[in-house]
């Protein structure tokens, strides 16, 4: 490998320079048995975000409305509170909340059915925490489904 070599595959990451060796990694979820695209793929990161942008809004809403009093400061910490409600109640029951719903997902066990409520619980609190969300393997898969063996699907 040439300094050429060595530079280009710090720029492009380790993934790519693997890759670039012959190292086949396949698709996102492929090591979970999941298709490629489709229904039961991996959620990409964009629908993602958008779906927890839509949770966090509406409990943003409930949380100004009928918590908070009508003060703003303390609307955004009620608004953690109710997502972390939301977000059990909801996954825990249908497998979705209403952002993922709107965007098409489903979060589902490691190998398939729904998530037990401790594992729910679990998934819900190191969510809250932020750190472990940002935390991605692979997969695409944030620390948080990770350590409660969840997946997020498109459905």
């Amino acid at each position: 490998m040439d300094n050429r070599q060595a530079i280009g595959s710090w720029i492009s990451g380790p993934r790519a320079a693997a890759e670039e060796m012959g190292v086949e990694f396949g698709h996102r979820g492929a090591q979970l048995g999941l298709p490629a695209e489709g229904p039961g793929s991996i959620a990409r990161p964009g629908r993602r975000f958008v779906a927890l942008f839509i949770d966090w809004a509406l409990c943003m809403v409930i949380a100004y409305g009928l918590l908070s009093g009508g003060r703003a400061q303390s609307a955004s910490n009620w608004a953690l509170v109710v997502f972390a409600v939301l977000s059990v109640l909801t996954v825990g029951t249908v497998g979705f909340t209403p952002g993922k719903r709107l965007l098409g997902l489903r979060v589902v066990a490691e190998g398939g059915g729904r998530l037990s409520l401790p594992r729910v619980v679990l998934r819900t609190v190191l969510l809250v925490i932020v750190i472990p969300a940002v935390i991605w393997d692979r997969d695409g898969r944030g620390l948080h489904d990770r350590l409660a063996r969840a997946v997020q699907v498109r459905i």
